[in-house]
C-alpha cells in the first residue's frame, strides 16, 4: 500500500483492563476513501478496538496514526486537531433525548466553530436530508424508528463534514430492508464526499456487500488472523476459524 494514500495506521497496538489482555499485537492500514470492515466473533475485541481509534482508550503499548501523525503520543493541540476529523455513529445512535433532531445535529456545530445560529440551523437542516430526514428538525428521538435514529445519529456524525467516519454495528437492531438502506447511504458518503469509513460489525451481508477490505480479530489468538477482501477470504481463505464466520447460515452463498 502506497504511504501517501494511507488514511489511518495502526501499528502493534496492545489493548488491555487492568491486567485482562484483549488484543497483544495488532498492526493495520485502512485507505483514504475505503469502507474497511473490522469483524469477528462475540468479545474478541471489535468494539474495544474502535474506541482505541477514536481517542476514548488509551492502548497500554503500540501508536495510532492519522495521516502520519499520532493520536497517542502527539500534542494536546495535534489530537483536538485529530479528533474534529472524524465522526462516529455509535451502536443505540446516541442521541440526546431532550433535544430535536435539529438541536443534537447543532450541537457539535456549536461546540466546534463559531457560525452563526441561523448558519448552523441551515447546515442541520442539510445534514438531515442527506439522511432522508428532512421535515424531521423538530421531532425528538423517541418518536422515531429504530432506522430514523441511527439516520439522525448519523446526520449528527456528519456535522462537522469529517473525513473520516466510525460505525459501530450500525446495524443492530434493525430490519433488513432499514439495515440496506443504512449500508446504501454509507457507499453514498464514501463515493460523494470521498469519507474513510471505518465499521464494527458481524453482519455478513453489510460485509459482503460494502465493505473493500476487512480485518478478522480473534478473541483466542488476541491478534488479527486475517486481512484482505470479503469475497477472497470467503472463498479462500482455510483458517477454521474465518471459514466458520463466512458460512454462517445462509452465508455459503458467498463461496459459490
Amino acid at each position: 500500500m502506497e504511504k501517501e494514500n494511507t488514511h489511518i495506521e495502526v501499528k502493534h497496538l496492545r489493548m488491555a483492563y487492568n491486567n485482562f489482555e484483549v488484543m497483544k499485537d495488532i498492526s493495520f492500514k485502512v485507505k483514504r476513501g475505503e469502507i474497511f470492515f473490522v469483524v469477528g466473533g462475540s468479545g474478541c475485541g471489535k468494539t474495544t478496538l474502535l474506541r482505541h481509534m477514536i481517542g476514548l482508550l488509551v492502548p497500554t503499548r503500540g501508536d495510532i496514526l492519522y495521516e502520519g501523525k499520532s493520536l497517542i503520543f502527539g500534542t494536546d493541540e495535534e489530537k483536538e486537531d485529530i479528533l474534529t476529523k472524524f465522526g462516529v455513529l455509535y451502536q443505540a445512535g446516541a442521541l440526546w433525548t431532550s433535544m430535536t433532531l435539529l438541536e443534537n445535529i447543532a450541537l457539535p456545530l456549536e461546540q466546534h466553530t463559531s457560525l452563526s445560529e441561523s448558519e448552523i440551523r441551515e447546515i442541520a437542516s442539510v445534514k438531515l436530508s442527506l439522511v432522508g430526514l428532512r421535515g424531521f428538525e423538530d421531532f425528538y428521538p423517541a418518536e422515531l424508528s429504530g432506522g430514523m435514529r441511527k439516520r439522525a445519529g448519523l446526520a449528527r456524525a456528519m456535522a462537522l463534514d469529517p473525513e473520516i467516519l466510525f460505525f459501530d454495528e450500525p446495524s443492530s437492531g434493525l430490519d433488513p430492508v432499514n439495515a440496506k438502506r443504512l449500508d446504501d447511504l454509507i457507499v453514498l458518503l464514501r463515493d460523494s464526499l470521498g469519507t474513510t469509513v471505518v465499521v464494527v460489525s458481524h453482519d455478513l451481508t453489510s460485509i459482503m456487500g460494502i465493505a473493500d477490505r476487512l480485518i478478522y480479530l480473534d478473541a483466542e489468538a488476541k491478534s488479527i488472523v486475517a486481512e484482505g477482501t470479503p469475497k477472497d477470504l470467503a472463498r479462500n481463505s482455510e483458517d477454521p476459524r474465518v471459514v466458520e464466520f463466512f458460512t454462517r447460515g445462509e452465508s455459503t452463498k458467498w463461496k459459490s
